[in-house]
């Protein structure tokens, strides 16, 4: 129901586009694009068997790409993509193997602009997780779900040194989990690692 409500306000703000992008200014590019480096922190949730063996997927950086689209001065669309992203998967302490995710989100924000050069926003959206490579882990002898569709909430900040440029300072946290499975068919559990994602990185504003 959550992700539901999510998806029906984006789609809601999505719809007043035509309307909202008219009142921009003619003279104003509604474009942004950043460039970021990622903390990916997982949270590691385990049931069943996978808790047993203590499976965690190991925290890494990543790099990070999104495209904003303002349709007014304070309501934005951001879609964050990267490559798929080679996760390390322990078990006790050990790796059990590596599989690789590519986890596309897309939101809606809310900029503030009352504050000069100092521009903090707050978004909500979808995040939606591919996994490939999903049937290397201990040898062959379990394997991931292909995919995980969660909620993602978001707080950050550009501070533009010019009309185009500036530094961006973001953080997310997704609602993302795996079901693992035994080569024979069986449950091993639930994995859920909703991640914390703080960033750093770059803005520019055409």
């Amino acid at each position: 129901m959550r992700i539901k409500t999510i998806v029906a306000a984006m789609a809601a703000l999505a719809s007043l586009a035509p309307v909202v992008a008219q009142a921009q200014s003619s003279n104003e590019n509604p474009w942004m694009v950043r460039v970021r480096v990622v903390d990916l922190l997982w949270q590691n949730g385990q049931t069943s068997a996978v808790q047993t063996l203590d499976v965690k997927a190991k925290d890494q950086m990543i790099p990070e790409f999104d495209v904003s689209y303002f349709f007014t001065k304070n309501i934005a669309t951001e879609l964050v993509l990267t490559y798929p992203q080679s996760i390390q998967i322990d078990a006790g302490g050990n790796k059990l193997g590596t599989i690789k995710a590519l986890p596309p989100s897309l939101l809606l924000q809310y900029h503030f602009t009352d504050f000069g050069a100092f521009k903090p926003y707050v978004g909500a959206g979808v995040n939606y997780t591919l996994f490939s490579s999903r049937n290397n882990l201990g040898g062959g002898a379990y394997s991931v779900d292909n995919s995980s569709l969660g909620a993602v909430g978001q707080i950050g900040m550009d501070y533009m040194f010019d009309k185009n440029w500036g530094l961006n300072v973001d953080l997310k946290y997704a609602t993302m989990r795996t079901n693992v499975t035994t080569a024979a068919g069986a449950s091993a559990g639930k994995l859920t690692l909703n991640p914390w994602m703080p960033a750093i990185g770059v803005a520019y504003k055409f």
